[in-house]
């Protein structure tokens, strides 16, 4: 199956919460969530009585969603989460944090993930001073990600750095802004990354 093309709000709809799929416009009185929370469809309105592996369903399509993966990424994501010490639903998030083009949205170098993925595919991004143009670059502790300097002009990297007062910075990045640079000085934790998402429901899934 291919990527999703739709409306991305459809998606936040589905889920009946917010995913911030369309960064800031998430936080206005336009976001469709706060406007018409129903699922999508003819019977968008009925409600339906979940079963335990729609449950684990549900919550895996909401992670799938929100970093932007394909079905076949996401299972690799978790057999090399399974695969490290510790336990395996936090090894998956942090797996997923250190994805470059979400490091870059965290580091508010992008408004939202599928933009940061944009740029990221067009080279405006370096780490440690190389241009990487892979969103899915595993970005290790110590790195440094920067905007390039002939991209710092272009109009979504000046629109995100407009808005940079506006964002919360994860305690696990630094972020120096004349340098239109940021520092990986820490591992993500399941605290700091705050998504809407019960991970232990999706380990369940596939463990089935």
């Amino acid at each position: 199956m291919g990527r999703y093309r739709g409306s991305v709000c459809r998606l936040c709809r589905r889920e009946t919460t917010k995913l911030y799929l369309k960064g800031s416009r998430c936080f206005t009185e336009k976001c469709a969530i706060d406007r018409r929370n129903t699922v999508p469809g003819q019977h968008g309105g009925v409600r339906q009585r979940l079963t335990e592996y729609s449950l684990q369903l549900r919550e895996k399509q909401k992670l799938k969603r929100i970093y932007g993966l394909l079905e076949a990424q996401f299972r690799r994501y978790f057999s090399n989460a399974d695969k490290m010490k510790g336990v395996t639903g936090e090894n998956l998030l942090v797996l997923l944090e250190s994805r470059l083009d979400n490091v870059v949205y965290r580091l508010g170098f992008a408004l939202s993930r599928k933009q940061a993925r944009m740029l990221v595919r067009q080279g405006h991004y370096q780490v440690n001073g190389k241009t990487v143009n892979i969103p899915s670059y595993n970005v290790a502790l110590n790195d440094t990600v920067g905007v390039r300097e002939k991209s710092r002009t272009l109009v979504p990297v000046r629109e995100a750095f407009e808005k940079m007062d506006t964002r919360v910075i994860p305690d696990w990045l630094e972020v120096d802004i004349p340098q239109f640079r940021g520092l990986v000085r820490g591992r993500p934790t399941k605290e700091a990354i705050a998504i809407p998402v019960n991970e232990q429901l999706v380990v369940e899934l596939y463990s089935r």
